[in-house]
This record gives structure tokens, C-alpha cells and sequence, in this order.
């Protein structure tokens, strides 16, 4: 059981990897309403919690496909 959650795991970060290219191109990831890029003393600091949230649903839904 154990290995069947690492195995899924491990397929849906190779797949939110290899789609995030095609998926930046519709869904800002990083840029939507909710994500915040804070610039303080020379450095930049980017908290994405949409970004997040988004990602969790749609690995979710892929493990809940599987």
C-alpha cells in the first residue's frame, strides 16, 4: 500500500513538472490573485498560496483518478 502512494506520488510530480511549461502558458502559476511577492532590502519573496492550493487540487484529482 505504501508503495503504491510513493509510485503515485512520484508520477504526479513528474507530470505537474513536465506540464508546468504548457500549464504557465493558461494558468499563471505564481501571478494569480492570492500569491504575494514581497521586495525588502535588495531581496524578493514570493509566497504563492493560490498557486499551492491549486496545485494540491490538482494532484487530488489525478490520485483520485488513479
Amino acid at each position: 500500500m505504501l508503495l503504491k502512494w510513493l509510485v503515485s506520488i512520484v508520477i504526479v510530480v513528474g507530470l505537474l513538472g513536465g506540464l508546468q511549461p504548457l500549464l504557465a502558458r493558461y494558468v499563471p502559476l505564481g501571478r494569480l490573485p492570492g500569491d504575494i511577492t514581497l521586495e525588502r532590502n535588495g531581496r524578493t519573496w514570493h509566497l504563492p498560496f493560490t498557486s499551492t492550493v491549486l496545485m494540491s487540487l490538482l494532484a487530488w484529482l489525478i490520485l483520485r483518478w488513479l
